[in-house]
């Protein structure tokens, strides 16, 4: 495989922590919080760096929308 076709591969499957959160429209705190509660596993945490599969993420956001809907019909 070449380079640039891994670096686009890697780019349509991965978010970072900062893009996960901004996806998802939470603080990075929230994120977090998910994380720690198992609720999305990062693929990669080292350091201050954690990536997360684009599937987990969009995932996560469809259940959050799931979520509202059933907790705050109000909305």
């Amino acid at each position: 495989m070449k380079r640039e076709d891994l670096i686009r591969t890697i780019r349509q499957h991965v978010m970072t922590a900062s893009a996960a959160s901004e996806y998802l429209q939470i603080s990075k705190q929230s994120l977090s919080s998910l994380v720690k509660r198992k609720k999305l596993t990062p693929v990669l945490e080292e350091g201050s760096v954690r990536l997360f599969l684009r599937g987990d993420v969009e995932a996560r956001k469809a259940l959050a929308v799931e979520l509202r809907e059933k907790y705050r019909p109000y909305e």
